[in-house]
């Protein structure tokens, strides 16, 4: 992380900052790091470190806990949900376990202030791509792991996917347009899905409105007789149309080549 030296009164109103954002996240992970080192080295991203020559990355970190996660899922599935088959098993984990559900949990946790980037990528918005988000929740998971073990870092990812698991196993493969969506657009523009929902009516027959934002470009809307209704209904007119651009643009690669 940062020398506690630099001089720039810029540099040092940035330092501060970081070391506020490092101390909350590290309550909100709700861990007392035994080996405090691991945690600052799950947030260096690898911009960072081109600037600070001779300091590692977050990208073992990374590496490692892509595996424990998978795990910890994989093991809390098939352990749980035994009339599941293999293939509905292998949607609920995909649904659960992708980047844009790790970058969600990144940005809800808190993780991207507390990032330490290279001043270019801090000036671009790095703190809140999707892409780095969710590669430092997986450095984070790992982090814990090497700390605490097995049982630290299951901990660590039921708490933060327990409720996403559940949702997902009631319906493996069927319509979650919101995680569909959420994943296609980490992929394909590093960036998250932005939902505002609206409510009118009397309490016995409220209707909610939500409307999809990707950046500032309104992508979706939908309705429905619940807030999750609605936010599904607008991720599913966005996630067709983003799906459709898509083809329709590969296509036109191909008809170019030819």
């Amino acid at each position: 992380m940062p020398s506690t030296t630099w001089s720039p009164a810029s540099d040092r109103a940035v330092e501060l900052t970081e070391h506020d954002a490092l101390a909350s996240l590290r309550q909100r992970v709700g861990r007392h790091f035994q080996d405090d080192a691991l945690f600052t080295l799950a947030l260096a991203h690898r911009s960072w470190c081109a600037e600070n020559p001779g300091t590692e990355s977050n990208e073992r970190l990374e590496f490692l806990g892509d595996a424990v996660l998978g795990l910890v899922v994989t093991d809390h599935l098939f352990g749980t949900y035994t009339s599941l088959a293999e293939g509905e098993l292998a949607k609920v984990r995909a649904a659960v376990v992708n980047a844009g559900v790790l970058a969600e949990l990144a940005a809800e946790l808190g993780i991207g202030p507390a990032l330490a980037l290279g001043k270019g990528e801090d000036a671009s918005g790095g703190r809140e791509k999707p892409s780095i988000l969710s590669d430092a929740m997986e450095a984070v998971i790992g982090a814990v792991y090497l700390d605490g073990g097995w049982s630290a870092a299951a901990e660590l990812v039921m708490r933060l996917l327990g409720e996403r698991i559940a949702e997902a196993a009631t319906g493996p493969g069927g319509q979650d347009y919101k995680t569909r969506l959420q994943e296609l657009a980490a992929q394909r523009l590093d960036t998250l899905p932005r939902y505002v929902v609206r409510e009118e009516g009397p309490d016995h027959a409220k209707r909610f409105f939500a409307t999809v934002y990707l950046g500032e470009d309104e992508c979706g809307s939908g309705g429905g007789r619940s807030k999750k209704q609605a936010e599904q209904a607008a991720a599913q007119e966005a996630w067709r149309a983003l799906t459709t651009a898509g083809d329709r643009a590969a296509s036109e690669d191909v008809t170019a080549d030819a």
